[in-house]
């Protein structure tokens, strides 16, 4: 077992009992849970220098004089007033592609298209994906090398008309039996590229103006709703000799912080079976059945087998398609989420197991592929410090009086209290003593290589859900507008105020490499992991100059084909003269 450097041989120091009777209920039971599992501990508040990062949940008081006033810094912010049109532009354009995970050709081509225009250099195929690239600035000596995050992948069923509060797809695809809705920016990445690379952008400017040294690197990110894009790369290399990472995601309000997320493994379960009859099921395979019988399974898994930081949630995406056809092919995706990898693998394997499970019982074959596999991410106090310090010092978004009117009508719409979107900067808080569980992130992957802060930005009212239609109305309105050109200005001053102030990188290093020297982070994705890809259009290779396949994809794969024969029922029936069935 690894331990964290402030354990004494009884296991738990001073400290940390001091720390846990003065946290607000906080319990005896935490030191000991965080310690025995490297990951958490990493993550927690324990593992911070008692003497320079006190982390007093009560009393603590972010710093207020970290963000400081520079040329470079009101260059860079003056830069993205005179360019919003383009960052906002850019913003829409994304909308309107809406692409999935793992093929946004215009979105990403967009978007390096507009880095580009900037002084930019760009590189396609990042972690040998079509749709990733890294855009470079540099300037001067070169260092330090910042990171940002550009994402543009949408989400399925989640089209709606933009500044409409009323459930309206803009991509109605009708279908008497099983109408659908088109895919749409309900988790606002859209704006999560756009402002990034605006950032980007001006801080590369203000470094020509003021002759600053150092490199922007941009790092244009696919599937990050698939948990994919940023772990594959990661394990590839793409993300090193980074001196700091800065990122940002739409949110109901303006805020950072320094807490962990929950780890997460992704898998996809396919059963194959026969062909039937539904009107004469006898002797078949039903490969519906199992996907139902796993699901029903899994659920059983919530009152035993689940901690409360434990979530475990499964699409159906492929089965029966007719009542009188059974499918040979039925497939069934899972994400299995906990606190830690450790605990998410063991999870992870408990659905396994109930897959396994449901194909005896149904008589069908079951296939299982490992589609992502992310960690908790590992927060840097310091780092959310200088982002509070610089969203203070820039201040709240302002929204109209039209934006809050249509913000409590989305509010309305999801039986939310109506208050509009928020136009203050939340209170920096340390995390809460006890991790409760979450969300995921493949940034997480890389806030283990790299000091990272992130932040969030009231780009939805607070009420609605994220990955909903409510969140897509709002990507592409003038709310959506203002919280995306304020996140460029928080993202371009904290950056220069890193390119600037060396003491608060070294300061961010310090707490990275504390946090870090217990525990040596290794990708999740085995080394036989295979890239879930989907063919570029012609047009897409020949701009990017990429050639297909990627160097060590093979193409096309393997074919997931039932070869299954009919169960032995026993002797046969005495044979019916019946009609012929329809």
């Amino acid at each position: 077992m690894c331990e964290t450097d402030h354990l004494d041989s009884s296991g738990v120091s001073r400290r940390d009992m001091l720390a846990l009777l003065g946290a607000a209920g906080a319990s005896l039971a935490v030191a000991p849970v965080l310690t025995a599992d490297p990951a958490m501990a990493a993550a927690s508040d324990l593992a911070l220098d008692p003497a320079t990062q006190p982390a007093d949940p009560v009393n603590y008081e972010p710093p207020a004089n970290l963000a400081v006033d520079s040329q470079a810094k009101d260059a860079a912010i003056a830069w993205i007033d005179r360019n919003s049109e383009g960052i906002v532009g850019l913003n829409d354009r994304i909308w309107e592609f809406a692409e999935p995970s793992l093929a946004e050709w215009n979105s990403s081509w967009a978007e390096a298209q507009y880095l580009k225009a900037n002084g930019f250099t760009i590189e396609w195929g990042a972690g040998g994906m079509p749709t990733a690239f890294v855009a470079t600035f540099s300037n001067g000596t070169g260092k330090p090398v910042i990171g940002f995050s550009g994402e543009y992948d949408a989400l399925p069923g989640l089209s709606q008309e933009k500044g409409n509060p009323r459930h309206s797809p803009l991509v109605y695809n009708h279908d008497p039996y099983a109408p659908t809705y088109g895919f749409g920016h309900g988790c606002g990445h859209n704006a999560l590229g756009a402002a990034a690379a605006g950032a980007a952008a001006a801080t590369a400017a203000a470094m020509r103006a003021r002759n600053l040294d150092g490199t922007i690197k941009f790092f244009g990110s696919t599937a990050e709703e698939q948990l994919v894009g940023k772990s594959v790369a990661v394990k590839a290399g793409v993300y090193r000799g980074l001196d700091a990472f800065v990122d940002w995601h739409p949110s109901s309000g303006n805020s950072t912080s320094w807490g962990s997320s929950n780890a997460m493994y992704s898998y996809s379960f396919h059963f194959l079976g026969t062909d039937g009859h539904g009107g004469a099921p006898l002797a078949t395979r039903a490969t519906q059945d199992a996907v139902s019988a796993m699901s029903m399974l899994t659920e059983y898994l919530r009152e035993s087998h689940q901690a409360h930081t434990a979530r475990v949630h499964y699409a159906i995406r492929q089965t029966g398609q007719a009542p009188n056809v059974f499918p040979t092919l039925s497939s069934i995706w899972y994400f299995a989420r906990e606190g830690s990898p450790t605990r998410a693998k063991i999870l992870m394997d408990r659905i396994v197991r109930c897959a396994e499970a449901a194909a005896m019982a149904t008589g069908t074959r079951m296939q299982h592929r490992m589609m992502a596999g992310v960690w908790n991410t590992l927060g840097n106090k310091r780092g959310a410090e200088l982002m509070h310090a610089n969203m203070t010092q820039i201040g709240a978004p302002t929204f109209s009086a039209a934006d809050h009117g249509f913000g409590r009508e989305l509010q309305r719409s999801n039986g939310a209290e109506e208050t509009g979107f928020s136009e203050k900067i939340s209170p920096l808080t340390p995390p809460a003593a006890v991790f409760m569980g979450g969300g995921s992130t493949d940034v997480a992957d890389i806030s283990w290589q790299v000091p990272t802060i992130s932040m969030g930005t009231a780009h939805q009212p607070a009420g609605t859900k994220n990955h909903s239609w409510h969140h897509t109305a709002t990507a592409a309105a003038h709310s959506g507008h203002v919280a995306t050109v304020i996140a460029a200005k928080y993202l371009a001053a904290t950056t220069v105020d890193l390119l600037t102030q060396p003491t608060v990188v070294a300061e961010m290093k310090e707490e990275f490499h504390r946090r870090t020297s217990k525990i040596k982070w290794k990708s999740l994705l085995p080394d036989n992991y295979e890239l879930p890809l989907y063919e570029p259009p012609k047009w897409f290779l020949e701009r990017t100059g990429q050639k297909w396949p990627p160097r060590g994809v093979k193409w096309p794969p393997r074919r997931v084909v039932s070869t299954e024969t009919a169960p032995d029922l026993g002797p046969a029936l005495p044979p019916q003269n019946l009609p012929p069935l329809e």
